[in-house]
């Protein structure tokens, strides 16, 4: 099958370990696609295991924003915009589908709502400003602009909350022009799972991220250099390996607790995925405990031949 002029853009999402990888290089293969990753942390190298790169799926599928920076580096999505746009035209212009997979809802949004992001530069005068509040004052002034606050770490980290409001107060010059965004025609498949089932997919996928080591990649990264701090950043598994690490938590609370935020992230990236809908974005949902690549066919047959 071959991409039609209705879709230029092959999109696959769902929660965290809904299947989204495997399914979308099934689909890659058929429709002479290459994978964009739509993953926040997958875009770092030497963080495999815990952030479930699985790169042993794709076999000759080409992929792409996987690997791109070294960790201790900040990917904002301002960045994975302009990485994602690039992919895109170069995968377009040798005749190949694009396929975008992943489950950051705001690297979603970023390349299928259309608007083209502005790199904010720094605000001397709002940091100064900002410099003598506490983190609990911090924290309210960024949900006070923005409510719906989707990225939790941004108010986990000073710096990072500093960063937000400067980005959220951030007025652009009336004058400066914007790149016109790219004519993108997607084509969004979601997977969705019985919350029971998906609850014990992520539990078992933990499991196998413990036994495959990833306590000892988390450690490796830090012994490179990377302060503990900073993998908090790098979510859930960084920041509670590093706990365990640190000897701030024993092996069942390790697992215990790290599992409860792993499901608690999934709901939030289902409400997510509502809200684009609600913002008018189509998602045709997969049932993943049946065929989903099947169910997928019969969705793209009306957009491929």
């Amino acid at each position: 099958m071959k991409p039609s002029s209705s879709c230029n853009l092959l999109t696959i999402l769902g929660p965290t370990a809904s299947g989204k990888t495997r399914l979308a290089v099934s689909l890659a293969r058929e429709l002479s696609g290459e994978i964009i990753s739509a993953d926040s942390r997958q875009v770092f190298r030497r963080m495999d295991i815990g952030t479930g790169k699985d790169l042993h799926e794709y076999g000759a599928v080409p992929y792409h924003l996987i690997d791109v920076l070294e960790p201790g580096q900040e990917c904002s999505v301002f960045t994975f915009q302009r990485l994602f746009l690039q992919a895109f035209q170069e995968i377009s212009a040798r005749s190949q589908l694009p396929v975008l997979c992943g489950g950051t809802g705001l690297y979603l949004d970023a390349a299928l709502r259309g608007y083209r992001m502005v790199e904010v530069p720094e605000n001397p005068r709002l940091r100064t400003e900002l410099a003598n509040k506490s983190d609990t004052e911090l924290a309210a002034i960024l949900l006070h602009l923005v409510p719906d606050q989707h990225n939790r770490t941004d108010l986990a980290d000073r710096n990072r909350t500093i960063r937000a409001i400067e980005i959220a107060s951030y007025q652009p010059d009336e004058q400066e022009e914007q790149e016109p965004f790219p004519a993108i025609q997607p084509l969004v498949l979601g997977i969705r799972w019985d919350r029971a089932e998906l609850r014990r997919r992520i539990t078992q996928r933990l499991r196998q991220r413990l036994e495959a080591g990833m306590l000892d990649e988390i450690q490796q990264l830090h012994t490179g250099g990377v302060a503990w701090e900073r993998l908090d950043y790098y979510g859930l598994e960084y920041r509670y390996g590093g706990l365990f690490l640190r000897g701030e938590l024993n092996r069942n609370d390790l697992f215990q607790k790290l599992n409860a935020a792993i499901h608690d992230f999934a709901k939030r990236q289902e409400t997510w995925f509502r809200r684009m809908e609600r913002n008018g974005v189509t998602i045709h949902w997969l049932d993943g405990a049946g065929d989903p690549v099947a169910g997928a066919r019969k969705v793209i047959s009306g957009y491929f031949a």
